[in-house]
């Protein structure tokens, strides 16, 4: 370990909404709020190891390859082409509920890999991080999609133009833009959800699901709430996916009447989201949402967040007494 080396980096990542309604595997935004913490460690113990995991009520695998954590600092570890001098110990901590739609599994890739490019000098750039933290994601949903991973890892809103080559866009994040998440509390696995798609799309709805995401790109540059509103319309995947979530309907009405821009599922579900105007309205949209799921007798979290320019972060460095919140904190 050089001087430039931290001895114990704790990084934090986000939540995300992937999808956003019409562009499915290639849109995505992070929120304010939940998100999965991870730190990183030398120990004399040669290779990657995952001493432990909290928050998860023992549904993870400790084993690196089958964790996304580990994943993606394994493959982080190969593109520098060399093992460290000692090995590398993960601890997480989960700080969001598995199969929520949120990004679960992408936030603890993100955070695994900027805690261990810290911890090795920083010898990546964020966005070079990319390439490592979906690569984690393989492990979770077994198949490459970069939505999730590249809002939590570069904050805003993003738009995957290719998962191969990896081509992500940052887009333009409007101000006053606010996001309302209802969480049913209960668990829809992502590998399930990608089962029941279908793999043909007849033309007609595929050019209407161009047209809004075209839509839904310019209303973010233009700052045009009520084009993103428009845009969202999900003629694809929200009719196979939405009866899986129960009161999506009704939920989906109340928002709309309380003032939303727009409703759709939030990644694999079973979250749902919303965009909003103002946080006024993004609180009101959450009780009307949330008052179908009373009715149903349903457990459930509401979020309400401005969207997250931020990103992951470093929460904790050792070696330079870092905290959150700093201005060190925000360098990757």
């Amino acid at each position: 370990m050089n001087a430039s080396q931290s001895k114990r980096v704790t990084a934090f990542a986000p939540a995300s909404v992937a999808n956003v309604g019409c562009g499915f595997d290639v849109l995505g935004f992070a929120i304010d709020g939940p998100g999965d913490e991870v730190t990183a460690s030398f120990t004399d113990q040669p290779g990657i190891r995952i001493a432990s995991v909290q928050g998860d009520g023992g549904k993870l695998p400790l084993d690196a390859e089958s964790n996304t954590a580990g994943r993606s600092v394994m493959s982080l570890m190969q593109e520098l082409d060399r093992a460290p001098g000692a090995g590398i110990q993960l601890d997480i901590i989960k700080k969001m509920p598995l199969g929520s739609g949120l990004g679960s599994s992408a936030a603890s890739s993100v955070a695994a890999a900027v805690a261990v490019n810290r911890l090795l000098g920083k010898p990546f750039t964020r966005e070079q991080l990319l390439p490592f933290v979906v690569e984690g994601e393989l492990a979770a949903s077994g198949t490459m999609h970069a939505d999730n991973v590249s809002a939590s890892l570069l904050g805003g809103f993003i738009l995957v133009r290719s998962n191969q080559p990896l081509d992500v866009i940052p887009l333009n994040t409007p101000d006053s833009l606010f996001c309302t998440v209802i969480h049913p509390q209960i668990e829809i696995a992502t590998k399930k959800t990608r089962l029941i798609l279908r793999k043909e799309v007849p033309l007609s709805k595929a050019v209407s699901q161009w047209g809004n995401v075209g839509a839904l790109v310019a209303g973010l540059f233009l700052n045009d709430h009520d084009l993103i509103g428009r845009a969202m319309e999900d003629r694809i995947i929200e009719p196979t996916r939405s009866f899986l979530i129960p009161g999506y309907e009704k939920m989906k009405q109340a928002a709309l009447e309380a003032g939303a821009l727009g409703f759709s599922i939030s990644g694999a579900g079973p979250s749902v989201f919303t965009l909003g105007s103002s946080r006024e309205t993004a609180i009101e949209v959450g009780d009307a949402a949330g008052q179908v799921l009373e009715r149903l007798n349903l457990d459930y979290d509401i979020i309400v967040s401005e969207v997250n320019r931020r990103g992951a972060y470093i929460l904790e460095d050792e070696e330079v007494g870092t905290e959150a919140g700093d201005a060190e904190s925000s360098a990757l």
